[in-house]
């Protein structure tokens, strides 16, 4: 049978043109932007994207006047497709996003016309949280009652892999890459980063955290837990609180700590987005020069890295026995 594999992500504007209506799309969204009357939360969700243009907008022109997502996200699914023909499926990869091109829409549409006769929704999300796989799969959901071939597909979705042995090695491999450009590797302080999502969504039982967790004592376990670590949170918006400790305020401390080799770890995102390329990579960077981290190092994103695609496959594989 022929395989069809919706990879999807949240999606991120690839102009400085793009960055307003993205966040529109974004704050639109009900598992963000908690209103339950449409009308208001897309007023509301107006108000934030304007309020907040001029500023997201300086932030993608410092990494290159847009956000690579997409360009990335087709280079993942051009390689999974690679992969999966390479071990002998008959394997058709898509992309869609969450909140910007190509939109699920786009994406389905394709599917229809395609000749693919089950279908694997594989969201690039290791962790499941409403705000993010939740998120995409009722969008989904909806959207597929307007294409009856794709309704028609035997359809399996992968909620979560935050412990897929393939995708832990892969971080594993990556990180030990990292540490060996440490005059001292065992010396480095390991901070795995994670977006944050509001504390409230964790109490009315999102299992994000838990599984973010779980993911960092699994590849810890797999490092030999030769270095101290810890987890810590980056990306809040808004007044509410989120959970913590933030990325931020770990790296102050840990050079008022006398801490001077740092290895920060992105360890929510699989692609190279404005959260590691300006949060990470600028901002963070210049907190960490100003706190005395003399070393302060990032592994890259998992982007089309062969282990990472590997893991990715074997992913689809286990959903297709499942099934």
């Amino acid at each position: 049978m022929k395989t069809g594999v919706l990879l999807f992500n949240l999606g991120g504007p690839e102009t400085l043109a793009d960055v307003k209506p993205f966040l529109y799309n974004l704050f639109s969204d009900p598992e963000i932007i908690r209103i339950k009357f449409t009308p208001l939360r897309k007023t509301v969700a107006f108000m934030i994207a304007t309020l907040r243009k001029k500023k997201s907008s300086g932030y993608y022109a410092q990494i290159g006047g847009g956000s690579p997502l997409r360009r990335l996200t087709e280079e993942q699914a051009r390689s999974l497709q690679d992969e999966l023909r390479r071990r002998g499926h008959d394997a058709e990869t898509f992309v869609g996003m969450i909140t910007w091109r190509p939109f699920f829409d786009e994406t389905l549409a394709q599917i229809e016309k395609s000749k693919v006769e089950r279908l694997v929704v594989l969201p690039l999300f290791p962790h499941f949280s409403v705000t993010t796989t939740g998120s995409g799969f009722s969008l989904l959901r909806c959207l597929i009652e307007k294409y009856p071939r794709v309704k028609s597909l035997k359809t399996e979705w992968i909620k979560t892999w935050k412990d897929h042995p393939s995708y832990i090695e892969a971080f594993a491999l990556s990180i030990e890459r990292e540490l060996k450009k440490f005059a001292n590797p065992q010396k480095a302080h390991l901070l795995f980063s994670a977006h944050s999502i509001p504390e409230s969504y964790v109490k009315n039982g999102d299992p994000y955290l838990d599984e973010t967790k779980q993911t960092v004592e699994l590849i810890m376990d797999r490092l030999g837990r030769k270095n101290t670590y810890q987890l810590s949170f980056q990306s809040k918006i808004g007044p509410v609180k989120w959970l913590d400790p933030f990325t931020n305020d770990v790296i102050i401390d840990l050079g008022k700590r006398g801490v001077h080799d740092v290895l920060v770890i992105p360890i929510s995102f699989v692609s190279e987005h404005i959260e590691t390329l300006y949060e990470l990579d600028i901002l963070y960077k210049h907190v960490a020069e100003d706190a005395g981290v003399k070393n302060f190092r990032r592994v890259p994103a998992l982007n089309s890295d062969p282990a990472f695609i590997s893991a990715l496959a074997d992913l689809v594989e286990r959903a297709l026995k499942a099934g």
